[in-house]
């Protein structure tokens, strides 16, 4: 009986032998592995050898996060001051004219004048006239002519009729045009 268990005992002690020779080989290849070195490579887990391989750090990228208790700055907005209002005394471009006649039975030429004044502020006074010329041939002779003084309030609109009668009995057939060639404007 002894030596059986001397038998297994020592199976047990050359099992032991053959693990511990194992281990002592692995560390051998290990450490030879590393110590021999590849140039081109590293050491990546497990026992080391033959292939090469390579390792490469992460990248990463930083963006930082704004602080939420930093109180944020704001650049000053300015919008423009109002530009002041010009002033023209040539009101020709405030006044407009619509319905150039002629009425035969009255001998009266007639034409509707409307004068806007822009301003949001100032009164104006509009010296206007009005002349019927001669159409054909347009030679600038003036058949009649009508003037008015008008007073129109900040951006009120005012409207007449400039009328002339013409004193002949009988004026025969002729052409004409109607024009404001003057709407002279003064402040108030």
């Amino acid at each position: 009986m002894n030596e059986r268990t001397h038998i297994r005992t020592g199976f047990r002690r050359g099992t032991r032998a053959a693990v511990a020779a194992g281990l002592v080989l692995a560390t051998v290849a290990v450490v030879g592995g590393c110590a021999r070195g590849h140039g081109r490579g590293g050491f990546i887990g497990g026992i080391g050898g033959g292939s090469d391989h390579t390792v490469s750090a992460p990248s990463y990228s930083y963006s930082p996060t704004p602080d939420p208790y930093e109180t944020p700055t704001y650049e000053p907005s300015y919008s423009p001051s109002p530009t002041p209002e010009t002033f023209d005394p040539d009101g020709r471009s405030d006044v407009d004219g619509s319905g150039c006649d002629y009425s035969e039975s009255l001998r009266q030429f007639s034409y509707t004048v409307s004068v806007t004044n822009p301003s949001t502020s100032d009164t104006f006074s509009y010296d206007m006239a009005v002349n019927w010329m001669k159409a054909k041939p347009a030679d600038g002779k003036a058949y009649g002519l009508h003037q008015r003084s008008i007073v129109v309030g900040p951006g009120d609109t005012e409207t007449y009729t400039a009328r002339y009668t013409v004193n002949q009995a009988s004026v025969g057939q002729f052409w004409f045009t109607c024009q404001i060639t003057r709407a002279q404007k003064t402040r108030m």
